[in-house]
């Protein structure tokens, strides 16, 4: 066996100490509090009741709450916070809390405080069960500390229980919402819940305490609430239900919680769902409401997505209002794209949207699984870097420490995490969150030098449990799950090598970065081997192929060689010949096929293959993109249409096609050199750590102008693309210029801030 040398981590007791206790806070003077349960319970809501008098109203009055697993929170009758808490937890033990602004809420002299808690009691791929229901809350008002203890007041709200069958699938920790309003309490916010109803509470000490543990500030934002608006086809909707499905439209695939408004007898059953409720081929959630007598309103908690709602409702119940609130991940659209193709267009849209929905309380899909797969993370991170504001880094930060403050004592890094229900490693998808198109993509774009510090020794931890064989290549690990991607004709050996050389890539300029300059020569020496022994036993003159696929040639495997520079130019053409005629990737595993044109030079092939793969996802009226080329039995995994792993064309239309990508970390020094392929026209906006990047490209068979808006501190090499040899002249601002360096591609200028109008004729 060849062992590359790379010096084991002492994985210390104090180090990990330092590491989970990034982010909390101590000192803490409230108390835990609830109503004792069993320890079997499950989906169980309680409502808390506090009156406090308030002697001066603070200009700030910052709350800190926390729950398992989630909270709304009312403040004198009005809803200060919907859906707060983020699912357990930021390692295996311990819990996050909100911190949340009351000032808007409050007023001189007496003031309501109101919380409801939806406590799950159970694991899922996404959530780590804490095992009791409990609230902690703590405001700061001015000079007063308004605190949760046993003068807080509570009840189990009897009007909430569990629905019938079916039930949520075993991935989520979520519940079904079944709300019986003969049972409600309608003004308990205020306290008026009926006597005899409001019970004291009992302590559970203050933190950190157990199940809960040290708590960490959320570290992404509470969720953005559009407030309760009316459907698309709000005219068409009925004003008395005939006992049909009314099919209320959204304006696209949403995250969205249902409302009604109705006047009806009580006891009568109304479900409501999503088109999406069997999204992926499992069941996720939905709402089971029983009326009670007369006028009512209701909402439902419990978050759904998709592209219509169905309320079933009874005959002959008058409908007086049907609306939805959207919430999402509080991030804002900034990038742009569009070029004289609607169909890049459109497909950039629909990435959007699906990441969009993939974004909650971690980097997620919505609906089967609502699981941080980190597959799927990496490549959203990317869409993310070029779409979204500066509040999308936190949910990056947020992934990225996840993954590493729920590694194994043994070393092993696995996802989805938080997770109570699940385990295992997936290791192809651990190198490639680790490596260049994971953690250090984030580092490339941000310049955040303190997470590359943070996560480079559980790096090296999870790359020393790999080891080389005989020839110079891995011995094959096959985790806890052995998967590569969907579809068929994998070839393990050529992707495994692969990611592990981008991985040990990565890994050499995060020890550079961070001061671990004794381990650069060991992955040096693992990169060479692997190098040398790829192309000694895969590469067959006109693709690679391992000597253990007896198959067709892999797309995928062939794409890796290319993206991590195990191809060099002599194969390009071969390559690209396989590329054009085998189509075994899942989307997951095509965005690396498509970059691999990009970086042969190749866009007009990568957009023709980009085309080809994803016309039916753009024809589709559907709004999102899918998990596989099909939907349902159609499709890989359960057929979800909500996969954000199927965006990575997003990022490839900005970073190849627009050609903006970062030289130095943060957008230092960045590069734009545009790669149209047929494409005529391109406008794109950028958003980066330094400000806005924009790019307006135009060619005709006279020439090409390239406008371009550069950022404050920073500088760009812009490439002029030479699209014909007799096209010579150019023009900066309006004046003849002269390239500072050229090559067979372009025409190169180095600008700083500003706008710069290139013209080449």
């Amino acid at each position: 066996m060849i062992k590359y040398v790379i010096k084991s981590l002492a994985y210390s007791a104090v180090l990990f100490v330092n590491l989970a206790a990034m982010g909390q806070t101590s000192n803490w003077k409230a108390e835990w509090i609830g109503l004792p349960h069993a320890p079997a319970d499950t989906n169980v809501w309680t409502a808390y009741h506090k009156v406090y008098q308030l002697k001066k109203i603070p200009k700030t009055a910052y709350a800190k709450i926390a729950t398992d697993s989630k909270y709304w929170l009312w403040i004198n009758g009005r809803l200060a916070v919907f859906e707060g808490q983020l699912k357990r937890g930021p390692n295996p033990r311990d819990t996050y809390f909100d911190e949340v602004d009351l000032a808007p809420y409050l007023v001189k002299g007496k003031n309501t405080i109101a919380v409801l808690t939806w406590y799950w009691g159970r694991d899922g791929f996404n959530h780590k069960n804490s095992g009791k229901s409990a609230l902690l809350f703590e405001a700061a008002l001015g000079n007063e500390i308004l605190q949760s203890d046993t003068t807080w007041k509570a009840l189990r709200h009897p009007a909430f229980g569990h629905s019938g069958p079916p039930r949520p699938n075993y991935r989520l920790p979520e519940f079904n919402i079944h709300f019986d309003a003969r049972h409600d309490l309608p003004h308990w916010q205020l306290g008026e819940a009926g006597n005899g109803m409001w019970l004291s509470v009992m302590s559970y000490g203050i933190p950190p305490v157990g199940p809960w543990n040290h708590l960490e500030k959320r570290p992404i934002p509470l969720w953005k609430d559009a407030g309760l608006v009316t459907y698309e086809n709000k005219r068409d909707l009925p004003a008395e239900s005939t006992g049909d499905t009314i099919i209320a439209k959204l304006p696209k695939n949403i995250s969205i919680t249902p409302y009604l408004k109705i006047d009806a007898p009580g006891g009568l059953k109304i479900d409501i769902r999503t088109d999406n409720y069997k999204g992926g081929s499992e069941y996720n959630v939905r709402t089971e409401y029983i009326t009670k007598e007369g006028v009512q309103e209701f909402e439902t908690f419990g978050y759904m997505n998709g592209h219509e709602v169905r309320y079933a409702i009874p005959e002959g119940v008058k409908i007086l209002e049907l609306k939805y609130r959207e919430t999402r991940y509080n991030t804002e659209k900034v990038g742009v794209f569009n070029t004289d193709d609607s169909f890049y267009n459109v497909l950039w849209k629909k990435s959007y949207n699906t990441l969009n929905v993939n974004l909650r309380d971690a980097i997620q899909d919505p609906d089967r699984e609502r699981a941080q797969w980190w597959g799927d993370a990496v490549i959203l991170l990317g869409e993310m870097l070029y779409a979204c504001d500066g509040n999308s880094h936190l949910a990056i930060q947020k992934a990225i420490r996840n993954l590493v403050d729920w590694q194994k004592p043994d070393g092993v890094l696995y996802s989805p995490v938080p997770a109570g229900s699940w385990d295992r490693e997936l290791p192809a998808q651990m190198l490639a969150s680790v490596g260049k198109y994971g953690f250090w993509n984030y580092f490339r774009y941000t310049a955040d030098t303190a997470m590359m510090h943070y996560v480079y020794p559980a790096v090296k931890r999870y790359l020393n449990l790999w080891e080389f064989g005989d020839d110079g290549l891995l011995v094959h690990r096959p985790g806890g799950w052995d998967w590569l991607d969907w579809g068929d004709d994998i070839d393990a050996p050529l992707i495994e090598n692969a990611w592990y050389y981008m991985a040990l890539e990565a890994a050499t300029q995060m020890a550079e970065l961070t001061g671990h300059q004794a381990d650069i020569a060991g992955y040096q020496e693992a990169m060479e081997s692997i190098k040398l022994n790829y192309n000694r036993l895969f590469w067959n003159g006109s693709s690679y192929k391992s000597p253990a696929n007896h198959g067709v040639i892999d797309d995928r495997g062939n794409g890796l060689a290319v993206i991590a520079g195990l191809a060099d130019r002599t194969k390009y053409d071969a390559i690209k010949k396989v590329l054009e005629n085998e189509f075994h990737a899942s989307p997951y595993m095509e965005k690396y096929i498509l970059e691999s044109f990009f970086i042969m030079g190749d866009a007009e092939g990568g957009l023709a293959r980009m085309k080809k793969r994803y016309s039916n996802m753009v024809e589709s009226p559907l709004t999102t993109l899918w998990e596989g080329w099909g939907i349902g039995s159609a499709g890989y995994g359960g057929g979800s249409y909500n996969h954000g792993w199927s965006g990575g064309p997003l990022t490839l239309m900005h970073q190849y096609v627009a050609g903006i990508a970062p030289d130095r970390p943060g957008f230092e020094t960045f590069t734009i050199c545009p790669q149209l392929g047929i494409l005529k026209e391109v406008h794109c906006i950028t958003p980066t750590v330094k400000g806005n990047i924009t790019v307006d490209i135009k060619r005709t068979d006279r020439g090409i102008t390239l406008s371009v808006i550069i950022p404050p501190d920073s500088r760009a090499r812009v490439g002029i693309p030479r699209i014909a040899p007799e096209l010579s002249n150019i023009t900066c601002n309006g004046k003849t210029a002269v390239a500072h360096e050229e090559d067979h591609d372009y025409y190169y200028f180095e600008v700083g801030p500003g706008k710069w109008s290139f013209a080449l004729f």
